[in-house]
C-alpha cells in the first residue's frame, strides 16, 4: 500500500532532486524510499560469511583516495 508524504524543502534542493531522479530514471518519491530503506539495512555480513577471494579484497583500499578518474585511466592503460 502506498501513502501520500509532504515534504518541504529548499527550491534549490527540489530542482536537484527532480533532475537527479531524471538521470536516474525514477520518481523522487522513488529516491526518497530507497533512501530511507537503506536506513533501515543492517550492517555488512562479517568477513567470514563472504566468499573468500571477496573477504580477501575487504579494506584494501583502506585509507587510499582512488577516484573514478584514476580508475578510468587504469582500466586505458591496461587493456587499450
Amino acid at each position: 500500500m502506498h501513502t501520500k508524504l509532504t515534504l518541504r524543502m529548499d527550491e534549490a534542493l527540489v530542482r536537484k532532486a527532480k533532475s537527479e531522479a531524471l538521470r536516474r530514471g525514477k520518481s523522487v518519491s522513488r529516491m526518497v524510499g530507497d533512501f530511507i530503506g537503506l536506513l533501515r539495512m543492517e550492517k555488512r555480513p562479517a568477513n567470514k560469511e563472504l566468499p573468500p577471494i571477496t573477504a580477501s579484497l575487504v579494506g584494501t583500499l583502506q585509507g587510499r583516495r582512488v577516484s573514478e578518474a584514476d580508475y578510468k585511466k587504469h582500466l586505458r592503460k591496461r587493456y587499450l
